[in-house]
């Protein structure tokens, strides 16, 4: 069976990830059946083991697939139903709570990433990225401190966008599409930075969020985000 092949454009893991869960979804796999190995489909798909391997672990992220070790992969059975997640433009969150926004970069550099961002990109310490510094303010008070990391690779024309001039968390949300992230939120006293960029407390009790997001290719982004006191975060399914 030939595999379908739409925009030749897209990553070819991103095409195979398509095919594969085309073919969940339209029960020429279905639940329990064991997929053909990845050394087969990179013959059928004419690409490398690697690149199906990928493929193969966007879907079982998605929980659309079982991978076990010396067992193959197989069509899960009952899959689990995986959050969605959607980064929100802070600019947006702040304007409908009726607040004027506006925004400070407080540093901007290219610069060696450190062990902890490195570790959440999954890179080498000490790769060369972008590094922002920056406050959101709401009617003028603090909002969120963010500290970032940008991967000038993940995103063709990402390295000739002046982030002094361009809000980064709009401009991620809207121009750098992820197929991958991870979330992790955190209580943790402020330190003396966090109080000064937010005007709290010493030892205040903060919300802390790390978030790293990927596409097919590369890490994009992650970033440390210590919230106001009070700060209540929301979810709906």
């Amino acid at each position: 069976m030939n595999a379908r092949t739409p925009a030749p454009t897209l990553p070819k893991a991103h095409l195979i990830a398509s095919e594969v869960r085309r073919r969940i979804l339209d029960r020429e796999w279905r639940q329990g059946d064991r997929i053909p190995d990845e050394a087969d489909l990179a013959v059928e798909f004419g690409a490398a083991r690697a690149t199906v391997n990928k493929a193969l672990q966007v879907l079982a992220d998605e929980g659309l697939l079982d991978r076990r070790r010396r067992a193959g992969t197989r069509v899960a059975v009952d899959p689990v139903r995986k959050a969605t997640l959607t980064i929100p433009i802070v600019r947006e969150q702040i304007e409908s709570a009726g607040m004027a926004y506006s925004h400070r970069i407080l540093a901007l550099r290219r610069s060696s990433l450190p062990e902890a961002a490195a570790r959440r990109m999954g890179v080498k310490t000490g790769t060369a990225m972008t590094h922002v510094r920056a406050v959101h303010y709401g009617d003028g008070i603090p909002f969120q401190y963010e500290d970032r990391w940008i991967n000038p690779q993940a995103v063709q024309g990402m390295d000739g966008v002046d982030f002094r001039h361009v809000n980064a968390n709009e401009w991620l949300v809207r121009n750098a599409p992820y197929s991958r992230a991870e979330v992790t939120f955190s209580a943790a006293n402020a330190d003396a930075r966090d109080a000064r960029m937010l005007q709290a407390q010493p030892g205040q009790a903060l919300l802390i969020l790390h978030r790293t997001t990927w596409n097919d290719a590369h890490p994009i982004t992650t970033v440390r985000i210590a919230c106001t006191p009070g700060h209540q975060i929301s979810a709906s399914d």
